[in-house]
């Protein structure tokens, strides 16, 4: 194993830089040679399965040779070929010969009698890649080649190349470096995204794994595909011919399991139950591949019926109901559906195209496009899953907002009910001494001189101050109120007008009202003017020199919204946030019950409020009530 994985780092760096040598040669010594397709060679049918080299100068003198530059059907009675290649107009100074991608069994080449090349394949994939220099001293202008054909169709042409040895190797190793890069690219991604799942919740870690394992036996399919690896690594062929089989095993069932984590089993469950047939019947074709090896093939054509015929039946079946239920996802407006079955149709479109090229060429054509629909697909496979990840992050953040602002409502609702118990508890205590000793100091007032007169009407001012704060703690603690009415918004605001003008006007401002006569609210009309008096009286206390209130009203989806507009001083982000906590007040002799009051009476409107300000531009507040009369 150790030998083995010594050999595939070597392979990796022998191709790296035998493509960098070729590129820097190419530059510093100009056009590479130009290389020869070879378009005419002789053939000739042989009725043994075995190559007779002994016999090969008879061949040449007594066989019927015969001129092919084209495709040609093998004889249902012949079992191999001979073909000779002329390369007496070989004119460079390290001359070599390409065989690229040539279907056989078993090939052997020679010069002159001698054997040059020899290479026989007791495993099922029979494509060739051959590169041999060839010495300039040979005595014969002919190579001969020996096949026994693995198809029934044997097609030369464009497969044959000589010309400069150094040119030949650059074309060898660009045509099969591709191979290696996107196959190494596949399987380190899938290494990375393994490694991945380890750390990821389990809710992403099946999706993950699933995805990671396609990935995976993508770049495998890709690497055990190339024939550069048969070339390099001829006496592991059988190993990677079982590594294909395992990989598509473990693709299809992964494949269908990412598509079910991402969106869902399907129609009464029919994905999840063909994704479990699917992995009992990969886990059977795995079984029966380990069988076979240890009965050495023996029972290949069986396996062969399981593992290609039925398999690919169910692949069909498969793909069909992916797509087909993509396309329902899709058409109810899941975009990751339709990133899927873009993806999809471009390796469908990409695999459709190769095929029908493989069909007419009389299958003598060697698939290599559909890695990069397979590419393609698997990109779109990870932008789906990205996009996942980002709407469960983004679901995450919205409910970690949503968690907040309801433990904030919480804290405060609780806070709220406490206070509102002690507010009740208290005013009810408090309210009968203080109407007794106003009464009382009423009676005193009466009977005194004007100097003790003056000082009990203080006393009196400041026991109705105290009243009113209680008042506002019974208003707070119990905010449904007596009789509710269909209030017009605007005769309501013509009241709070007359009421606050004057006030207004000593502070250097002035009110402007634009409401609709027909726009109405339920609720009461005391309570209602109070709570509006308390916030347009914040607006004018906030008001600079000459200060302006706007108050407009409208109606929309059936909520009536009331904007009050100030230009006064305004306040900072921290100060808005609290505005409505028990107790808070950014004045100096303010006690907080005034808009904490305001905001109990919109809460039982079953309505909101809403502040918005800028410091030094001044401040919004939005109250949404529901409407009344439509």
């Amino acid at each position: 194993m150790m030998k083995f994985a010594l050999k595939i780092r070597v392979l990796v760096w022998c191709l790296v830089t035998a493509a960098l040598f070729c590129e820097f040669s190419s530059m510093a010594y100009g056009a590479p040679t130009e290389i020869k397709s070879i378009q005419d060679w002789e053939m000739i049918w042989s009725d043994s399965s075995e190559e007779n080299p002994e016999r090969l100068s008879s061949i040449v003198e007594t066989g019927e040779w015969f001129k092919a530059n084209s495709v040609v059907h093998k004889p249902t009675s012949k079992d191999s070929l001979w073909i000779r290649i002329d390369t007496s107009d070989i004119s460079t100074t390290t001359p070599g010969i390409l065989l690229d991608n040539i279907s056989g069994k078993r090939i052997s080449i020679f010069a002159d009698e001698d054997k040059i090349f020899e290479s026989s394949r007791s495993y099922k994939y029979q494509m060739n890649q051959i590169l041999l220099p060839l010495h300039k001293d040979l005595s014969s202008s002919y190579l001969y080649i020996w096949l026994e054909p693995a198809k029934e169709v044997v097609n030369m042409q464009d497969k044959i190349y000589v010309g400069e040895f150094h040119t030949l190797l650059t074309r060898f190793v660009k045509n099969n470096l591709l191979d290696i890069i996107l196959g190494s690219i596949f399987v380190l991604i899938a290494i990375v995204m393994l490694i991945w799942s380890f750390f990821l919740n389990k809710r992403y870690n099946e999706a993950v794994l699933s995805l990671s394992l396609v990935i995976m036996s993508v770049g495998i399919l890709v690497f055990t595909y190339s024939p550069f690896l048969y070339t390099l690594f001829e006496n592991h062929g059988r190993a990677f011919t079982q590594f294909y089989d395992v990989s598509l095993l473990i693709l299809l069932p992964s494949f269908s399991l990412f598509f079910e984590n991402i969106f869902g089993p399907g129609c009464k469950g029919i994905l999840r139950k063909f994704r479990k047939f699917q992995m009992g019947y990969s886990f059977f074709c795995l079984l029966f591949l380990f069988v076979n090896f240890l009965s050495s093939d023996q029972l290949y054509e069986m396996y062969y019926f399981f593992s290609v015929k039925v398999l690919g039946i169910m692949m069909i079946v498969q793909f069909v109901l992916l797509l087909g239920s993509s396309m329902v996802y899709a058409f109810k407006g899941n975009k990751s559906a339709v990133i899927f079955n873009i993806g999809f149709a471009v390796l469908v479109g990409i695999v459709l195209g190769e095929l029908f090229r493989f069909f007419i060429s009389g299958r003598d054509y060697q698939l290599f496009l559909w890695k990069w629909g397979v590419a393609g697909f698997a990109g779109a496979l990870i932008i789906i899953l990205g996009r996942v990840f980002a709407q469960n992050h983004e679901q995450i953040i919205r409910y970690s907002k949503e968690l907040k602002m309801f433990n904030h409502e919480l804290e405060r609702s609780e806070k709220m009910e406490i206070i509102s118990e002690l507010a009740a508890s208290v005013a009810h205590e408090v309210r009968n001494p203080l109407q007794v000793t106003r009464g009382f100091l009423q009676l005193l007032r009466n009977k005194s001189i004007d100097l003790e007169r003056e000082y009990l009407d203080m006393a009196m001012v400041e026991l109705d101050r105290a009243s009113g704060i209680i008042t506002d703690f019974l208003t707070f603690a119990k905010p449904e109120y007596g009789k509710a009415s269909v209030l017009q918004v605007s005769d309501e605001f013509k009241h709070i007008e007359g009421i606050l003008t004057p006030l207004a006007q000593v502070h250097g401002g002035r009110i402007s009202i634009d409401i609709p006569s027909d726009i109405c609210i339920y609720g009461n009309s005391s309570k209602f003017k109070q709570a509006l008096i308390n916030i347009i009286k914040n607006s004018i206390e906030a008001l600079e020199r000459e200060g302006h209130i706007h108050i407009r009203a409208y109606y929309r989806q059936e909520q009536v919204f009331i904007h009050v507009n100030d230009d006064g001083e305004g306040m900072d982000p921290e100060v808005l946030i609290r505005l409505g906590e028990p107790y808070f007040s950014n004045k100096t002799k303010g006690t907080g019950l005034g808009l904490m009051v305001t905001f109990r009476i919109i809460e039982a409107m079953r309505g909101k409020i809403h502040y918005s300000s800028k410091k030094g531009v001044g401040t919004e507040a939005v109250i949404s009530l529901p409407a009344a009369g439509r």
